[in-house]
């Protein structure tokens, strides 16, 4: 018999599970994802150019709210977990509606998901979004070049607008990000790296994408999203800890999979989290991965033009999915304004549209503006909210400079953020002898 899919997901871990484990299966029929966590993205069609033959219709993306009804009315046999950065509370609560209404409930793991490469991979994971994940993949691809090698960043994906537009996406310059429309997400992620001079590759179909990392590079650096683990299978797996969330690496999927599969661990932010935090997450690597390699690093923040921000009324807006899903409240652009003593005013009560739903949606959410912008319509919401706001400058957390490409009428100062390892061991370490291992 053939068994009824739904396939749980936020568009990016829903669309791999489904390209490698069902597209072509005849032992099943997928009759719809579903989406959260993200705003717009229900109400599409995966596309049949990128579901295959077994779906000449292609396959209806509907709200996560409609998964009972969806179940009983289409005799729905089994539902597959497929999104990340979610309490194991949160994840069994969505297999009790599953089996509340008749359905079996599945997570899909490393075998039958990941993909092999003929090159050298390196995956950068974390136990929560909003670790430090990309400063960890930008210093990795600083070292990597300066040993003469040629990286391909793979992102995990993002893709938000016409899937069949973003099979395989290719970023070379911050030109491309305009070219593709790229969201404010993809931006947050993408343009620290191009600003290194990185390729970055990105996409739908992941099997495809690999094919053109290996084109590109001599190593893959997976640089992933939220705290979902690799698409591609490592050679070399580092994940980023964080005790400002101490404890999270135990209770939070799946990046409790990423604390226990990991070579190396990196336990961030320890210039800004106290002793017990730090020490807690130390001591849970300890009882759930003894072995990994642990590098302890800081992530010292610094502003562009600080005479903006001292002693002035500002508005700090953060990296949107640490403060939204993520759970941090605030970021790096509020420490900033705090230590230099600037008055920060509350966005909340000028937010408009999604903007303002995203405030009722996340009440643990500080004075700070969330980068939103996960469509046209949203990022004008954003922009909007931000000149509203009675404000002498933005304080922008996020890595992206939302002044190139929103209209914003207050002059803007950058907080940037790198990787700073403490202690012997170092990530310098950490390449030298995997590269020694892979023959590089």
């Amino acid at each position: 018999m053939v068994r009824k899919v739904v396939i749980m997901g936020a568009a990016g871990r829903d669309f791999h599970n489904f390209n490698v484990f069902f597209r072509d299966n005849e032992d099943y029929r997928v009759v719809a994802f579903t989406a959260a966590q993200l705003p717009d993205i229900a109400g599409r069609i995966y596309p049949p150019e990128l579901a295959g033959r077994l779906y000449p219709e292609g396959i209806p993306i509907v709200p996560e709210e409609d998964l009972p009804k969806l179940i009983r009315e289409q005799g729905v046999d089994l539902v597959v977990f497929s999104y990340s950065d979610v309490s194991h509370q949160y994840l069994m609560e969505r297999a009790a509606v599953a089996q509340a209404n008749g359905a079996d409930f599945m997570l899909l793991g490393l075998k039958s998901t990941m993909l092999e490469s003929e090159k050298p991979v390196i995956a950068v994971t974390a136990v929560r979004t909003g670790a430090g994940k990309s400063p960890t993949s930008r210093r990795i691809s600083k070292i990597l070049k300066q040993r003469g090698l040629r990286v391909a960043v793979v992102r995990h994906p993002m893709p938000y607008g016409d899937l069949r537009k973003q099979v395989v996406q290719k970023f070379t310059s911050l030109e491309d990000l305009d070219r593709y429309n790229a969201t404010i997400e993809e931006r947050e992620d993408y343009e620290p790296h191009l600003k290194l001079g990185n390729v970055v590759l990105a996409g739908v179909d992941y099997e495809k994408v690999l094919k053109e990392a290996e084109k590109e590079g001599d190593v893959i650096l997976w640089d992933g999203g939220n705290n979902d683990f690799p698409f591609f299978k490592p050679d070399l797996m580092i994940t980023v800890a964080d005790p400002l969330r101490a404890g999270h690496e135990l209770t939070y999927w799946p990046g409790s999979v990423n604390i226990r599969m990991a070579d190396v661990i990196i336990v961030n932010k320890v210039d800004t989290a106290s002793y017990t935090q730090v020490n807690e997450v130390l001591e849970n690597i300890e009882r759930v991965n003894p072995k990994a390699r642990v590098i302890t690093a800081a992530m010292p923040y610094m502003v562009e033009e600080p005479e903006l921000v001292e002693g002035r009324r500002v508005v700090v807006v953060e990296d949107g999915p640490t403060v939204t899903h993520g759970e941090m409240g605030y970021g790096a652009g509020y420490l900033m304004a705090k230590r230099l003593h600037a008055e920060i005013i509350d966005p909340r009560p000028y937010a408009v549209g999604s903007i303002k739903e995203a405030y009722e949606k996340y009440p643990h959410l500080g004075p700070v503006l969330p980068a939103m912008g996960y469509s046209e319509r949203q990022m004008r919401e954003l922009e909007k909210t931000i000149n509203a706001i009675p404000a002498e400058a933005v304080v922008l957390g996020t890595p992206t400079d939302l002044s190139r490409y929103l209209k914003i009428d207050k002059p803007t100062a950058h907080v940037k953020y790198e990787l700073q390892e403490i202690g012997p061991l170092t990530l310098e370490k950490i390449i030298d002898d995997f590269l020694k291992r892979v023959g590089l």
